[in-house]
């Protein structure tokens, strides 16, 4: 047993192989000569945040996406008033 450490990208392009490009977890462990418990391992960890998790970024989405609204008016209403002032000298 070896304890090579490999990159996170090197595992990622591994679980990509499976999940994505569909090759069986034997096949891409022996191609990359990465053991299928480490595989196996690297896919679990790539698994989708569970439901709370979930829940508590949808809700955090929600909220950025409302401040990004009120900034953008915020700086609709200053690009408003500097065009007001920039052909109002006085």
């Amino acid at each position: 047993m070896s304890n090579r450490k490999f990159s996170k990208e090197f595992r990622q392009e591994a679980v990509k192989q499976v999940t994505q490009r569909g090759y069986s977890v034997a096949e891409v462990s022996e191609r990359l000569g990465v053991s299928e418990q480490s595989l196996y391992k690297w896919l679990k960890a790539s698994k989708p945040v569970e439901a709370g998790q979930k829940q508590t970024i949808e809700q955090e989405n929600l909220e950025l996406k409302a401040e990004l609204r009120r900034v953008q008016e915020e700086r609709d209403i200053l690009k408003k008033a500097a065009a007001f002032f920039a052909s109002n000298p006085e």
